[in-house]
């Protein structure tokens, strides 16, 4: 594997990420800071992540606000 050392998402898987997010804000707060109905309406990883794998513009978003609280 390359290394990356100026990526800060490099060896951070999406489920990693969320888990982290979810644990952070937790999914009333997640779901206000990103809109989407998988983190509103009977939110779990397994659907958030199914959802987040086929829409790009979700998942910058999940990407994003990681960063900011890292």
């Amino acid at each position: 594997m390359q290394q990356q050392p100026n990526n800060p998402l490099h060896g951070k898987t999406l489920e990693m990420i969320l888990n982290e997010l979810v644990a952070h804000f937790g999914w009333k707060e997640l779901g206000t800071r990103i809109r989407i109905n998988c983190f509103n309406d009977d939110p779990s990883i397994k659907s958030s992540l199914k959802f987040l794998r086929k829409t790009d513009w979700a998942r910058k978003k999940v990407e994003e606000l990681y960063l900011e609280i890292v």
